[in-house]
C-alpha cells in the first residue's frame, strides 16, 4: 500500500498523468473549437456564396419587362413573363446549387409579398409540394426576417428555414427599377440536404481527428519522460495560436518519437487550414475583381483603370527592390483600390461638371468604405493600407487620415503614384487624357509634396526616363 502511494507521488508519474489529462483536454477543446469553427465557417461561406449568386444574378437580369408581367395565373402566357423566365433558367443552369429561383414584389399588406416570376409555374417539373407560384400568388414573407430586409441589400437566411417547399437555405437580392430604387427581389433556394451533407463530412473528419488525438494521448503518456513538459507547452501554445487565427504558426519539436509525430500532424493540419483560408481569399478576390469590373463597366472612361494601376504598381515596386512576394501582394491590393466606390451613385462617378461639397465629401469616403469591405477577409494590414491610404499625400494634406511621409505605407505611396499617372493619361468625363510626357512632368512636379520622391524616381525608371 505504501509503495502504491509513493508511486503516485513521484514527479515522473505526476508529469505523465498531467500530460495525459492535459493533452486529452487540449485535444477535446481544440477539436471542438476547430470543428465548431469549420462548421460555422462552412455555413458562413455558403451564405456568402448564395448572396453573391443572387447579387450577380440581378446584375445579369434585364428587368425592363418586370412591371408589365400580369399579376394573375394567366400572366405565365405573357411575353414579359417568358423573357424573365428564360433569364432565370439560364441563371439556374449556370449555378448547380440553385434549386428554386423566383422574383417577388411587395404588396400593400405588411409582410405579404407576391410572386411575379417563378420557374416552376412553367417548367413542367414536379410541383413544389403542391404549392402554387403563379404571378400574383401571395406569400407570407413575415416568417423570414432576411427576406423582409432584402429590399435594402443582398441577404441570406441565418439558418435553415421551412416553408411550403421544404427545408431550404435562401438568399435574396434587390432588383432596382429605372429610378434606381428596388421594385422587387430575386430569391434563390438551395436544398437543406446539400448543407447537411457538408456538415456530416466535417463531423466525420472531426470525430476521426478527435479519436486519433485521444489514442495518441494515451500512448504517449505511457512512453515519454519528464522531457515531455517542454513539448506539451509548445503544443498548447500552438493550439492557442490557431484558436486566435494564426494559421501560419508552426510547432517546432525536433523529435522522432510520438510527440514529434504529433507535432508534424499538427503542422500539417494548420497548413491545410492555411491553404483553405488562402483558397477562400482567392475566391473572395475573384468576386471583388468581378465587382470592380462591374463598377468600371458603368463608365467607359475608367474601363481597365484598376488593371493598369495594378500592373504599374507592380513594376514600380520591383524597381524599388521590393520582394517578389510583396510586389504580388501590392498588385492584388492595387487592383482593388477603388472598391469603396461601389457604394457611390453613378451620377457622382460620371459627373462632368464640378462636384458639390457634399458630393466631394462622399467621394473622399471611398477609401474608408473600401477598407471596411475588405477588412473581414484580408487581414494583411499592408493590403488594407493600400485601400485606405492611396489618396494620402507625402506632405500630409491628403485624405482620409492626413498621414505624411513615413506614416504612409510604402505600398500605398506606390499605388498613389500609379493611380495618379493612369488617371492623368486616361480620358475621363471631366478631362481629356494627357500624353506620357506631360503626365510624367506633373508627377515630377508633385515629388516631395504629393508623392514620395523615391517612388517618383522608380516610375521614371519603369519608363526608361532616367
Amino acid at each position: 500500500m505504501k509503495n502504491g502511494i509513493t508511486f503516485f507521488r513521484s514527479f515522473y508519474v505526476k508529469v505523465v498523468l498531467s500530460f495525459i489529462f492535459s493533452l486529452l483536454f487540449v485535444a477535446l477543446l481544440g477539436n471542438f473549437l476547430l470543428l465548431r469553427y469549420s462548421l460555422k465557417s462552412q455555413f458562413t461561406q455558403l451564405r456568402e456564396k448564395i448572396k453573391v449568386i443572387a447579387q450577380t444574378a440581378v446584375l445579369s437580369l434585364d428587368v425592363s419587362g418586370l412591371e408589365s408581367v400580369p399579376l394573375s395565373p394567366a400572366g405565365v402566357e405573357s411575353d414579359s413573363f417568358r423573357e424573365l423566365s428564360s433569364q432565370l433558367l439560364r441563371i439556374k443552369n449556370a449555378n448547380p446549387l440553385v434549386k428554386y429561383i423566383y422574383i417577388m414584389k411587395k404588396t400593400e399588406e405588411p409582410g405579404i409579398y407576391m410572386f411575379v416570376v417563378d420557374l416552376d409555374a412553367v417548367s413542367g417539373g414536379s410541383p413544389k409540394l403542391n404549392a402554387t407560384s403563379f404571378p400574383g400568388d401571395r406569400y407570407n414573407a413575415g416568417r423570414f426576417p432576411e427576406m423582409l430586409k432584402a429590399f435594402d441589400g443582398p441577404r441570406a437566411d441565418q439558418r435553415l428555414v421551412v416553408d411550403e417547399w421544404g427545408k431550404m437555405l435562401s438568399g435574396y437580392a434587390p432588383i432596382p427599377g429605372k429610378d434606381g430604387f428596388p421594385v422587387a427581389i430575386l430569391g434563390i433556394d438551395i436544398d437543406a440536404s446539400d448543407v447537411y451533407a457538408a456538415e456530416r463530412g466535417l463531423l466525420r473528419r472531426g470525430v476521426f481527428v478527435l479519436f486519433t488525438g485521444i489514442v495518441f494521448s494515451l500512448l504517449l503518456g505511457s512512453l515519454v519522460s519528464s522531457r515531455i513538459i517542454v513539448p506539451i507547452r509548445k503544443l498548447i501554445e500552438g493550439t492557442r495560436r490557431i484558436g486566435v487565427g494564426d494559421l501560419n504558426y508552426r510547432v517546432d519539436i525536433r523529435s522522432h518519437d510520438e510527440i514529434g509525430q504529433l507535432a508534424a500532424s499538427f503542422n500539417e493540419m494548420t497548413l491545410g487550414l492555411s491553404e483553405a483560408r488562402k483558397k477562400l481569399h482567392d475566391y473572395f478576390y475573384r468576386m471583388v475583381q468581378a465587382m470592380i469590373r462591374s463598377l468600371e463597366a458603368k463608365d467607359p472612361y475608367t474601363r481597365g483603370h484598376s488593371d493598369r494601376v495594378s500592373e504599374l504598381s507592380y513594376d514600380i515596386a520591383l524597381k524599388m527592390g521590393v520582394k517578389q512576394e510583396d510586389a504580388e501582394m501590392l498588385k492584388k491590393a492595387a487592383q482593388m483600390h477603388d472598391i469603396g466606390k461601389l457604394g457611390m451613385h453613378d451620377d457622382i462617378l460620371n459627373k462632368k461638371s464640378g462636384l458639390s461639397q457634399g458630393e466631394w465629401d462622399t467621394v473622399r469616403k471611398h477609401p474608408e468604405v473600401g477598407e471596411e469591405i475588405l477588412k473581414p477577409v484580408f487581414l494583411d494590414r499592408r493590403m488594407l493600407s493600400v485601400i485606405r491610404s492611396h489618396h494620402e499625400r507625402f506632405d500630409g494634406t491628403g485624405y482620409p487620415d492626413g498621414l505624411k511621409d513615413g506614416q504612409i505605407s510604402i505600398f500605398a505611396q506606390i499605388a498613389s503614384v500609379a493611380d495618379a499617372y493612369d488617371a492623368m493619361t486616361s480620358s475621363r468625363s471631366y478631362h481629356a487624357a494627357l500624353g506620357r510626357e506631360e503626365a510624367v512632368a506633373r508627377i515630377k512636379a508633385g515629388s516631395g509634396t504629393q508623392f514620395n520622391p523615391d517612388v517618383v524616381r522608380a516610375l521614371l525608371e519603369v519608363f526608361g526616363l532616367t
